[in-house]
Parts: structure tokens; sequence; C-alpha cells
């Protein structure tokens, strides 16, 4: 054992050496002792203090290498050799017990270490594979008798591990003799890879990243100790075994690497066939290290620090599919991912097979194509595809419409009907559902017989009908010239299933089985699932029929086209229009002023409950879009305008039930002075209506409101609104409005005990300005919680104080309960209930029609009877029959869900959980609100606004799967109103991923930047 070596020693060997006086920082190192040298102004150096019997000859090695490199570099940064005084690259030196060691002096590479960068994503993973990449690519030509030498750590002498097997548990001796001995297998073709010197150890501690926390890049991978001539790519796996600890998915963490590792130096396909095991290699030495070293020197933790993750990702590692990982390996670096896939698509071109060959007693070639995707009007509402009677139905009705077609499709199909938590897993990204569809489905009536459309052998047979997705399964191995490939049939009866067996050679055309019936198919309609495959992977009882929609590229070179068989059928997959396409059209064609949520915009087709669906069927937890009140689509909402949309829809001139029914639900959850109704389509319409209500009933003009209000996109909506006309594009407060201070006591004007008192005596100095110009008061609007002010709370007695002042002016008060109504804030079902005051005016916006355009004015008899005066007030699509069945039913599905008591209760407890959070992340300054309509406002300790922070967290929240927004005037409040409901896994899976985000490099570093 090396005996150690102080800084005070090395500060000593650093002068005498090299004539530097500094104060040397001691660094982890396995063999030599290594200490950080800073000199004022300057990156500074590493010195390097040998073990003691180290071979110097291996040093020289190194440090010849150091200084090739440098004079090779083309831009790659590494350390440099810095001489001593008598211009030696490697000192010798005698310690105090008599042992030579050898000095090396290295120039310091500054940036932070890769085990210190969060997150590793996909372009920081990108940019260490190019930089190892050059780094071989560099190495190439160069040579040293030392190069080559017996090393533990060297891949290639890997197989000394099978000695050590007995300090290991049952469970870790299996996975690790599994790899040894497929290492052990490939020797013959391993041995005749490429070979060149190599880094050999771009470990976490050896990876040196910029100081740019938005977008990272790797900078140098340092130290060379470990190089060697060995395998190259050996040395692409060591980077990956190290870059893929701690990812939940390391096949796909791994693939950026190998990306930008064979961008800049071109990787060979016989090379990737040896790189799964040669990940795994490097991670049983890893493992096999740290068991040795657990008896030999327990109190070095260094030589420990990489069991743990080491071990989780060999576990991880063991579980992936070598050949599929081969498949994703060729894919990251531009080859198709199936080795046969191009053999296959230029079989198919020389083959055209009908339909009936599949059906020959359908007597059809002609398809009508079905559409099953996520963004499908035919499948309808998850209740309908779900209703597999229902479903049924309807595949018979289309087939009597379609009497000569076969109802078909599905290949590449994203679909929302694979719902089972058994599609889901967490990827490296938050939640993934298997949702892309790999064969095409063909409609058919039960019992239709399947006949083989090529030579072939049973290769499974699945008996058990209801066997995962398929029912009866039977998959058929061919052999045409030197291609192989598989087809799969789905959906079959037990009968036919049950008469074959594994083995069985089927000629072309004879009958291989027949479709089971609605049971057999799990109640599905009866269809036959077919499928193309270029190998079973290593599936013994059935194939994966859906794909998860971030591997699709390797799993539709797996399973290619089966359409290529049928040209003359017209089958073809349903396109999706690109994001980018619609991006550039909107910008052409739609208002230069809509914009976009997100740095990378989402295409949203589909809603349910309290997730939003992509078009490749990757679900979003939505947190912020508070218009879909019960839920997404909710199905009774839906039914109900549905119905009444198929009967009628016409304006209110007419008698009708409806606008009563509603009218009656509404005022039941009101204050009883609130009873005169006037229906409108949206909330800016409702805040329109209630100003122009408020200047009938006064004869005045001026309205008081909030600073950073926000009240509609109507002229004179806008004209009330502090976030629009103080912000961008405005021009300030028109000549009758009147802005009183936002009523913040975070970071507002006032922020004491009394701070209700002075806010709302600002609203009376307005008042009195108004006074003195010779005018009154028409109204005071404000919401209950400020929303686009950043969820402001109203403080205690304001609102009682500025109603009081207001109608001592003899003006109209307005509650804008657009966002904070019907039961939104748990306590109370309005949001001026929680207040104490009664206004004169409500208005009722987004939460009404669930998504429908739907809205309504409540005042009192007397504000009604004023606004009465003789002109009319008709709206054509106010309290039509339509909107109203679907206002009645949201108001219902409120009270027989019980959604405010689930938005007292879940409110709560996220409130409480992000007070938490507050109290572990320092930028987090207020969390306030009530019930579901929640903010957390970012500051720095001086309570500056943190924008960058909020928006950053935002784009990496959606990243996650989990959509939320920013707001307030400083645009650094995220805002949590979600539709109402929410549930407490929801808040658990929000809350981890808000925890795993706010410490992140660009959060923790707020202070620097």
């Amino acid at each position: 054992m090396n005996s150690k070596i102080s800084s005070k020693t090395a500060e000593d060997i650093l002068f005498k050496l090299y004539g530097i006086t500094a104060k040397p920082i001691k660094l982890p190192g396995e063999v030599d002792f290594n200490f950080r040298i800073k000199v004022t102004n300057e990156d500074g150096f590493i010195l390097k203090i040998s073990g003691i019997n180290q071979d110097i000859s291996k040093l020289d090695f190194q440090q010849e290498l150091l200084q090739y490199v440098e004079l090779h570099k083309d831009n790659l940064i590494v350390p440099k050799v810095v001489k001593d005084k008598n211009e030696k690259t490697i000192s010798e030196i005698t310690d105090t017990n008599g042992k030579i060691r050898y000095v090396r002096l290295l120039t310091w590479v500054s940036g932070r270490l890769w085990s210190n960068v969060n997150p590793k994503l996909k372009d920081l993973r990108y940019s260490l594979g190019k930089t190892c990449g050059n780094t071989t690519k560099i190495l190439l030509n160069f040579k040293h008798p030392k190069a080559n030498y017996e090393f533990d750590w060297d891949i290639a002498q890997s197989l000394w591990t099978k000695n050590y097997l007995h300090l290991f548990s049952e469970e870790e001796k299996t996975i690790v003799t599994a790899f040894q001995k497929s290492f052990e297998s490939c020797q013959k073709s391993y041995i005749k890879l490429r070979k060149s010197i190599i880094h050999n150890d771009a470990n976490d501690n050896n990876i040196v990243v910029s100081g740019n926390l938005l977008n990272p890049e790797v900078k140098s991978v340092i130290d060379f100790g470990d190089a060697i001539y060995t395998q190259i790519i050996n040395d692409l796996a060591v980077a990956c075994a190290y870059a893929i600890m701690d990812f939940n998915d390391p096949l796909e963490a791994s693939l950026a690497i190998i990306e930008g590792y064979h961008k800049s130096f071109a990787l060979k396909k016989e090379e990737l066939e040896h790189l799964y095991i040669a990940i795994a290699m490097r991670l049983v030495i890893s493992v096999t290290k740290s068991a040795i070293n657990k008896t030999k020197e327990p109190e070095n933790k260094y030589l420990l620090i990489s069991e743990k993750p080491a071990w989780e990702l060999l576990k991880k590692w063991y579980t992936i599919n070598s050949k599929f990982a081969l498949y994703s390996f060729r894919n990251a670096c531009g080859f198709n991912p199936h080795p046969l896939e191009k053999d296959y698509k230029n079989w198919t071109k020389d083959q055209d097979f009908n339909l009936s060959d599949l059906f020959p007693s359908v007597n059809s070639n002609k398809v009508h194509s079905l559409d099953l995707s996520v963004s499908s009007t035919w499948i309808g509402h998850e209740v309908e595809f779900n209703d597999l009677d229902f479903f049924q139905y309807k595949i018979n009705k289309l087939q009597k419409e379609y009497p000569n077609k076969i109802i078909s499709g599905g290949y590449l199909e994203p679909r929302p009907i694979y719902t089972s938590n058994a599609y889901d897993k967490i990827g490296n990204s938050g939640k993934e559902s298997r949702t892309v569809h790999l064969g095409i489905d063909f409609w058919l009536p039960e019992q239709t017989p399947i006949h083989a459309l090529f030579d072939g052998e049973i290769v499974i047979v699945t008996n058990d009908f209801g066997y995962k997705e398929y029912g009866g399964l039977i998959i058929l191995k061919h052999s045409v010239n030197s291609l192989e490939f598989f087809t799969l049939y789905g959906h079959l009866s037990v009968d036919s299933v049950t008469k074959v067996n594994v083995g069985k050679k089927i000629k072309k055309g004879e009958r291989i089985a027949e479709l089971g019936n609605c049971i057999e198919n799990g109640n599905w309609a009866p269809h036959l699932h077919f499928q193309v495959m270029l190998t079973l992977l290593d599936f013994k009882n059935d194939f994966p029929g859906v794909a998860y929609n971030n591997q699709i590229d390797v799993w539709k070179s797996i399973c290619p086209d089966p359409n290529l068989l049928f040209k003359n059928s017209n089958l073809q997959p349903k396109k999706l229009v690109s994001k980018n396409s619609l991006i550039e059209y909107r910008k052409q064609h739609l208002g230069k002023s809509l914009s976009l949520s997100y740095k990378e915009p989402l295409k949203i087709v589909r809603g349910s409950g309290q997730y939003l669906v992509d078009e490749t069927g990757r679900k979003y937890l939505d947190t912020i879009n508070n218009v879909a009140h019960v839920g997404h689509e909710h199905p009774k909402v839906v039914d109900a305008g549905k119905k009444q949309m198929a009967i009628l829809n016409t304006n209110s001139r007419y008698l009708h039930e409806n606008i009563s029914h509603f009218a009656k639900e509404l005022i039941s959850t009101l204050p009883p002075d609130l009873n005169a109704i006037h229906f409108v389509n949206s909330g800016s319409e409702a805040n329109e209506l209630a100003i122009r209500m408020a200047k009938a009933v006064t004869n005045e003009k001026d309205i008081l409101a909030s600073e950073v209000g926000y009240h509609g996109n109507t002229n004179i909506c806008v004209d009330i609104s502090s976030y629009k006309f103080d912000g961008k594009g405005g021009n300030g407060a028109p000549k009758h409005t009147h802005i009183f201070p936002l009523p913040d006591t975070f970071r507002g004007k006032y922020r004491g005990e009394n701070a209700g008192d002075l806010y709302a005596q600002e609203v009376n100095e307005q008042i009195k300005n108004i006074n003195k110009k010779g005018r009154n008061v028409a109204a005071f609007i404000i919401e209950p919680i400020i929303s686009c002010g950043g969820q402001i709370e109203l403080p205690k007695g304001f609102l009682q104080k500025a109603y009081l002042y207001t109608r001592k002016a003899g003006g109209i008060c307005i509650s804008d309960e657009i966002q904070t109504g019907c039961g939104r804030m748990g306590k109370t079902f309005w949001g001026f209930q929680l207040h104490n005051v009664i206004p004169d005016i409500v208005t009722i916006g987004k939460p009404l029609g669930n998504g429908h355009p739907l809205a309504a004015v409540a005042c009192t008899q007397e504000v009604a009877n004023k606004f009465a005066n003789g002109m009319e007030y008709f709206n054509t699509f106010g309290g039509n029959p339509v909107s109203c069945a679907i206002g009645t039913q949201v108001l219902k599905t409120i009270k027989q869900e019980k959604l405010q008591e689930n938005a007292l209760k879940i409110g709560q407890f996220l409130k409480t959980e992000l007070q938490k959070l507050s109290l572990e992340s320092p930028i987090i300054g207020d969390v306030r609100g009530q019930g579901l309509f929640l903010g957390i406002e970012l500051v720095d300790k001086d309570l500056n606004p943190l924008k960058d922070e909020a928006s950053y967290i935002v784009n990496r929240m959606k990243d996650y799967g989990i959509l939320m927004s920013t707001d307030g005037p400083d645009y650094n409040v995220i805002k949590i109103k979600p539709p109402m409901v929410f549930n407490i896994e929801n808040v658990k899976e929000l809350i981890f991923y808000l925890r795993k985000v706010l410490i992140e490099d660009f959060i923790l570093n707020y202070k620097a930047k």
C-alpha cells in the first residue's frame, strides 16, 4: 500500500522542481497522488506524484502521448506537458521513506467534471461521443513500445474476472457469468477488430464539460493514464459504460454518444456487433474490482465510488436484448438498423401477392383503410372505442358501406386504444407508452380461413386465447434463397391453433388457421393481425405488435411494412403531417400575434381527463388547462353536446327548456341576489357585457381595475386590462381606466399585516382622482385571485373595503370569475366567496363549457332591470340549446363527481408539497393560491424575479411529459390550474419531476448568471 503524500509535501515538491509557489489541493486518484495547483488569472496545473514502484516507461508513454496529441490536436483540448527546471517531462524524487517517486506537471483544463453535470441531455452525450471519437482519430497513428501491456481495465483482457465469481451473490454471478460466456464465445471475430492506442478511461471524473449551463458541451477528455493499445471499439464502450449510469433507459442514453463518436470517427459495422458485450465487460471489470477492493482496501472510497451505479446499470443491461441493442447502434450510425432490411425490400419488389392469397374465401383484393390513429375521428371518444360491442357495430356498419372491400389498416399507426399500464414504462423522459402498431389488421368474419403466402415452418404457437394482445397466435419462419424472415398471425381461433404444432412444415397456399371470435379476441371485433419480422430477437412465445415511438426507426426495420407484399391493394399507412409544416403554415397564413407554447411546440390531437395526447400517442399531464374544467373530453359533457346538436341548435328567440335548466343550475350555485343570467360565448364577451351593464346602470364611464389585470381581448376588455395596455404593444391606460397597484403582499407595494387596508386605500385614491375630474365611478372589476398577475391572492380585508369604497361612490362591483369559478377554489364555489362579499355582477367563462365556447353574466335584478333600457341585448349563439345542454352537464358533473371537494383535498395536498419543495429550493420564494388554482413565484435572495429559471423549468417539465406555464408581470410565476379531476398520483408525479428539475445545474447556479 502506498504511503500518503501530504499537501505540504506536494507544495515543497512543486516549488523545488518547477519554481511555482501555490497551495496544492488534493484530488482523488487510483494510482497517482493528484493535486490541483491554482495560479492567479490562469487555469493552473495538476501535479501528479506516482505511487511507489511505478514503471517509468509507462509514464514516459503517457507523456509522449500527450505531446503527440498537442502537435496533432485539431481543436482537441488536452492537458499539456510542463517541463521542470531541468527541462524534464518526468522528474524523480525520493520520499521520506527512501522510496523513489516520479513527478509530472500538466496544465489544468478548466470546466466541470461530468460527474458534477446535471442534466446529461442528448446534445451533451452527443458531444461526449464526438470528443472521444476525435481523440481516437488523432491517436490512430501514434505508436509506442509500451502501449501493449497487461492491464486489468482493458476490455480485451477482461476474462481475468472469471477467477473472482465467488465474490458475488447468486443473482450477480448469473449476470456476470452470462456476459463472460458471451464475450468468450465471440473472441474469434473480436480479436480481428481494428486496434489502436485509445484513451480507455472516459469516466465521470475524466470528462471536462464547458461552463455553459443551457447548452453544455464536452471540452476535453483528460487523464491518459489508462491509455493502451487495444480494440478501438473498447474506447467507445468505456465512454458509454460510465456515461449511461443512472439512466432509466441506458440503451437510449447510449445512442447519442455512439452517434457523436461515429460522426468524428467512422465505426465499422462489425465493430458495432461487439459494442453491447464490450460495454457489459467494462462494467464486469468495474464490479469485480469493487468486490476485490472491498476486502483489500475498504477505506478507499474512490475505489468503490462506481460500484452501486455500475451494478444497477449491469442489471439493466442484462435485460436488454443484444440484437435489439445492435440494431439501435446501427441506426445511430446511419446504417439500416436490421442488416437484412434492404435485402428484404429488394426481394419484395419482385413479389406481388393478392389479399385473396391470404384469404381465399373472401375473394377480394381491395381494401378500405380504417384510421385508428390517435387523431382519428372515426374511433371517436375513448368511451366509444372502449365499448367493444359498439366498436363491432361500427365495423359491421362500415363493412356494409364497402361490401366488396376488406376493412384494413394499421402499419406504423400510433393508437390511443392501448390504455393498459402494461404498455407503460418510465424512460429517460418520464412515462412512455407502446402506441405504434407494427402490423396490419384485417377485419373479417370469425372463422375466416388464413392461408400461407409462402412455404414456411411453424416456430411459435400460442394456444391461450387470452394471451397478451393476440388471442391465438402462430409465427412462421420462411427461407427464400439466403433471406430468412418471419410472418405473424394473431387473433386466431383456439380450435384452429390447437391443431398445429411447432415444427410443422407449411406449404404456400396451405390453410394455417382461422380467425377467432370476439371472446377469443378479448371481446374485440374479429380481425387478423398480420406482421412481418426479420428476426424474433429472443421471444419464445410471442412477439411485440406495438412499439414505443422513440424506438420506431429500429422496430420498422425489424418489422418492415407488410403492405410491400400487396401492391395492388392500395393499402398505405397514414402519413402524419409534420410539426414543421404546420408551423410554417401558421407563420404564413395565421395571425402574426398568435403564439405557440414551449421552445419545441407540441402537436396535440386528443384529450382525456387530466391528459393531453400528441400525434404519437404520448400523454402529457396537463396542469394548466383550466378550460377543460371537469376533464378533457368528459364523456357526459361530450354526450350532452352531441345529443342536442343532433336535433336542434338555434338562437334564444325561441322557447326552449335547455336555457331554463342551465339558468336554474347556475343560479343554484350563487347567492340569492344574483339571479338574473345573460348567456354569451366567451369570457371576453362576459366582461364586455358586464362593463356595458355597469355604464348603463350608473351613466358613468370610469372603471377601476388592478395593475396587471387581464379581462379579455375585446376593445373594452383590453381598455381595462393593464396586462395588455401596459405591456408590449400597449399605449398605457385610456382616460376612463384607473389602475391601482397590484395587491401583492409578496413583492408588491405593501407587504405587512395591514396590506389589505393600504391597497384598498389605493382604490379609494383612484376614486378621489375620478371625483376631482367631476366624474364618478362606473365599476370596480377584479379577479378574486389575479391570474395573469401571477396567481395573486388578494390580501385579507382588501375586497370588502374596495367594494365599500366603490359602492359609496355609486359604482358597480364586478367579480371576474372566468378562471376562478365553478368550484376551483375548493373552499367555495366562487372566488368572491373567499372574501365574504357579494358582487353586483359576476362574469363566468372558461369552466362553464369545458372547452365549448360558453360564458355567462350573473347579476342582480336591479342591474338587469336598469340594463333593459330599451336597447335590446341579443347574442346569436348565447344561450343556444347545445351550449346550454353542455353547460348544464358541466355544473351537474361538478356536483356528481364532487369536484369542488376534490379541488379542496388535492389542492391542499399539492400546496403543502410545494411548500415543502420551497424549503429545499431557495428560488421558490412564494407558494400561493387556493384549491386547484396555485402559483409558485421564483425569485433570488433579493426578491428579484427569475424569469429565465421559470421558463427553463416549464420547458424541462414538458420534456418529462408534464405541461406547465408561466405568468405574472415578470413571467417568473409558474401557474398550476389543472382540470378538476387532478388526483393524488398526478400531484406525486408533478412534485417528483419538479424536484428533479429544481436540482439541475441551470437552476442551482442561478446566482452565478
